[in-house]
């Protein structure tokens, strides 16, 4: 996958809000969730982030926030987590919180170090572009346009088990879905969130 730089980062999201501020368009198709591959930048040649404030309250096109852990995911990905338990309370916070955002925690207590987290929550077009560029252009992101938002992902070897751990990013319409995972990345996880947030 090519790394693409803060530039393409920053007029990605613009398009994407210039998109959904338009007639709807067809889906771009999204590799399977969990599937990242390792990027890196190179700090001399990436412009500084643009700062730009936060929106104070949800634009027009800001999408619901969802509640239901479950009902984020296709049959396909869910059969994949198998009798993985969902947000035991061994791993802390999860479900609805307070601010209205989400937290699904794929997790067995009794593993060392299998689970998959989701954390789905507003994040408005300054504050979603700082963060996306700050990873780009520090921590080696690699970061695309599908489903008419942005996504952002880096895999790595995990520093403890000979497993795989990564994260992934998706943002649109000022809702951000933030995954992080080790040993769990069950295909197409990441897209079955998108479809059901926004329908494409």
């Amino acid at each position: 996958m090519e790394t693409r730089s803060v530039a393409v980062v920053l007029a990605a999201l613009s398009l994407a809000a210039a998109l959904t501020a338009c007639s709807p368009t067809a889906p771009e198709s999204s590799p399977t969730g969990g599937s990242a591959t390792s990027g890196s930048t190179s700090g001399s040649s990436t412009p500084t982030p643009q700062k730009t404030s936060p929106s104070p309250s949800p634009s027009a096109t800001s999408a619901a926030l969802p509640a239901d852990c479950k009902a984020l995911l296709s049959a396909d990905v869910l059969s994949q987590l198998g009798d993985t338990p969902l947000n035991s309370p061994v791993f802390g916070p999860s479900g609805v919180q307070s601010d209205g955002s989400l937290i699904c925690i794929w997790a067995d207590p009794k593993a060392d170090t299998t689970s998959i987290t989701t954390t789905i929550s507003r994040k408005y077009r300054g504050e979603a572009l700082d963060m996306l560029n700050g990873l780009v252009k520090t921590e080696g992101f690699s970061c695309y346009t599908p489903s008419q938002g942005t996504r952002c992902e880096k895999e790595w070897a995990d520093p403890t088990y000979p497993v795989t751990d990564g994260r992934t990013l998706f943002w649109r319409d000022d809702v951000l879905i933030d995954t992080r995972y080790s040993n769990l990345a069950p295909a197409g996880y990441t897209s079955s969130i998108v479809a059901s947030i926004f329908g494409s």
